[in-house]
């Protein structure tokens, strides 16, 4: 045979073989990637599951489909691609949260539940459990994303700067702590006006719009050394001189996060589990979302269990006494939970981050459900997370309205009870 026939033909084999070992070589690879997958997805929870298979398609929770904003309003903390978050630590003792005699509310509450799309549901009053329930396979023992009831949280935290003499007076300029505001449409701006809403200055709330101002401050570039929300919220407009009109704007609780961090020098975070969280004895570690320049968003995005959401509205109606201390000044609960502005949600006004009712009964409110109510006069709490199929009513349901419905037949439950025992 001729040497050059027999030089190809050498070389020819030399691919084959060359090809054969590549192929099982990628195959190898294939198989150890396929195992690695298996027992990754074996050893990961159930949250995690539902998450993978419904991941949300971009950072905008407003535009998630049902699937997508149920598997991951229980798990906003794991999702680093959205935004990184910090821990609320608990401490070694925990509230006690006994059972109670079960309470006959007058209504379906299974069915109210499924309508509502309820993941957790507790109803306390004098201390203990009288009703507590879950839907969409949540649990106890997990944490659900609270949106707006975060706001109620951040101005608490307010009060206990003052009482720390971290922050001298709420009729302070909110540019005296955020220099970054200074020259700005908040420049004349008190922490009060900011705390109920009536800073005057321009915004759009519409959760429907891609185009409102709480769609486009989330995803807004910072100029370089200042906090994201300071960078968007200083281009702002005035529209009404500053305590003259109420408009609800998350933006405005996040200035309120970032004066809160620089008048203690602590992070939100740091300083809820400092002040409430360890010393009032949550249960469970909470989480805060981070925007992009590592402030909390303190207008949203605390994740808690519901029984601990439940016990922050125990704080609240127990006067803000924190293992034995109180960590609020004398008579900020009364005013921070008593109306400060009309507002044109029918039957609410507003304090300081806290809608009030004129029966003097209070609560935070989140998007698509989450609430926090807190009735003195009834030593009644009822925290509640759900995922709505709608924010809000706006968009065109009317979970909202059924809900407030819901809370007034508890109470109605409770008065009716009272008079039997006498």
């Amino acid at each position: 045979m001729p040497q050059e026939v027999k030089r190809r033909l050498w070389s020819k084999t030399e691919k084959n073989i060359g090809g054969v070992v590549v192929r099982k070589w990628i195959i190898g690879i294939l198989v150890v990637l396929v195992a690695a997958g298996g027992i990754f997805w074996a050893t990961i929870d159930k949250d995690m599951h539902r998450l993978i298979l419904n991941v949300p398609t971009n950072k905008n929770v407003l535009f998630w489909s049902i699937p997508q904003r149920d598997a991951a309003f229980r798990a906003m903390d794991r999702m680093p691609i959205l935004s990184k978050s910090r821990i609320i630590s608990a401490g070694p003792k925990v509230y006690p949260l006994p059972q109670g005699s079960p309470l006959d509310v007058g209504v379906d509450v299974d069915a109210y539940m499924k309508d509502q799309r309820t993941s957790g549901l507790i109803i306390i009053q004098n201390g203990k459990i009288r009703l507590e329930k879950y839907g969409l396979d949540f649990g106890p023992g997990r944490r659900w994303t609270s949106f707006s009831v975060a706001k109620s949280f951040t101005s608490t935290l307010v009060g206990a700067a003052i009482k720390d003499g971290r922050i001298k007076s709420i009729d302070d300029k909110v540019s005296d702590y955020i220099p970054d505001l200074r020259g700005s449409v908040y420049d004349n701006v008190t922490i009060k006006q900011l705390l109920t809403m009536t800073s005057g200055v321009k915004w759009n709330e519409d959760y429907g719009d891609p185009k409102s101002d709480v769609a486009l401050f989330n995803a807004h570039k910072a100029e370089p050394g200042v906090d994201v929300t300071v960078s968007y919220m200083r281009k702002l407009k005035r529209e009404a001189s500053p305590g003259t009109k109420w408009v609800y704007k998350t933006g405005e609780t996040n200035l309120i996060g970032v004066l809160a961090s620089s008048a203690t020098q602590k992070n939100l975070s740091e300083y809820l589990s400092e002040k409430i969280w360890r010393p009032f004895g949550m249960e469970q570690d909470a989480s805060w979302l981070l925007g992009s320049t590592s402030h909390e968003i303190s207008g949203c995005c605390m994740q808690a269990s519901t029984r601990d959401f439940a016990r922050f509205g125990l704080f609240m109606l127990g006067g803000g006494i924190a293992d034995g201390k109180p960590v609020l000044p004398d008579g900020w609960i009364a005013e921070a939970t008593t109306k400060q502005a009309e507002t044109n949600v029918p039957g609410y006004g507003y304090g300081y981050q806290w809608w009030t009712l004129d029966d003097g009964a209070y609560t935070a409110l989140g998007i698509f459900g989450q609430g926090i109510f807190i009735d003195p006069k009834r030593k009644l709490v009822i925290a509640s997370n759900s995922n709505w199929p709608q924010a809000t009513d706006r968009q065109g349901g009317d979970q909202g309205r059924k809900q407030f419905s819901f809370r007034k037949q508890v109470q109605l439950a409770i008065d009716n009870e009272a008079k039997t025992i006498k």
